[in-house]
């Protein structure tokens, strides 16, 4: 086993893996500190034997050819996993968005996968400059407090690994969605859960997921809630900051 610390959302995380990759991947959130792990993660060649399962019906549901994925690859993504089951333990959930901070404040635009999210943070760095950091491209955590939603920076951060080590308060999630004329409205909560809902991790444990919906309801009461229409041009993005960066 190869075993390192590393820290995420606030929490140092203990890592016995089977293979170097998970660890390479793992890179820019090493932790050398004083600090105890709160977390614990050991893979078994089980959880590989789990993930791959996973990967074929994924690939299935998406029309996707079965890809044989490699035993390091998907150990990584079992360390994951395991990682967001025990972070409900302290408040934080995975969340499946792109996430971009400008002056210190995340923005998170979700849909489903190939809708835009990618492109439309990436315009708003084209429009911005050095002001947008990009916090996560993917699977960013968020962690509840009692005053705020904190969007945290990830190694899970897409194909394009973009994405910081850094947590930024966040202000706004936008719901995505394609079309030829730009817009930005308001949503209410009630509104938005179901399609917040599928672009959550959602454990399997009726105990966890419950804990995971709790976590959401603080989600939606701490952050404004927008959904959006955009034709993919800068002018996109100028709307979509503009709108959602009033107070």
């Amino acid at each position: 086993m190869i075993k390192k610390n590393y820290k995420m959302a606030g929490k140092v995380i203990s890592v016995d893996s089977l293979y170097e990759y998970t660890h390479d991947y793992c890179a820019d959130y090493l932790y050398t500190g004083d600090e105890k792990p709160e977390i614990y993660v050991a893979i078994t060649q089980k959880d590989i034997d789990f993930e791959r399962e996973q990967a074929l019906k994924t690939d299935e549901a998406e029309g996707f050819e079965a890809y044989d994925y490699g035993d390091d690859y998907l150990e990584s993504l079992a360390v994951y996993r395991s990682i967001a089951e025990q972070m409900l333990e302290h408040d934080t959930f995975l969340f499946h968005g792109s996430v971009i901070a400008v002056d210190g404040s995340a923005y998170i635009f979700t849909a489903k996968s190939g809708t835009g999210k990618s492109t439309h943070t990436r315009l708003w760095r084209e429009l911005l400059g050095e002001k947008a950091v990009m916090v996560n491209d993917d699977k960013p955590l968020i962690r509840i407090t009692k005053d705020c939603a904190i969007a945290c920076g990830t190694p899970y951060n897409g194909k394009h690994a973009l994405g910081s080590n850094i947590e930024v308060p966040i202000k706004a999630v936008c719901i995505l969605t394609r079309s030829p004329e730009n817009f930005v409205e308001p949503m209410q909560p009630a509104e938005a859960f179901p399609t917040l809902y599928t672009q959550i991790y959602r454990p399997e444990t009726k105990a966890k997921l419950t804990k995971t919906l709790d976590l959401m309801d603080g989600f939606l009461t701490k952050t404004k809630i927008y959904k959006g229409g955009f034709n993919m041009d800068i002018s996109a993005a100028e709307l979509a900051y503009n709108t959602m960066n009033k107070e």
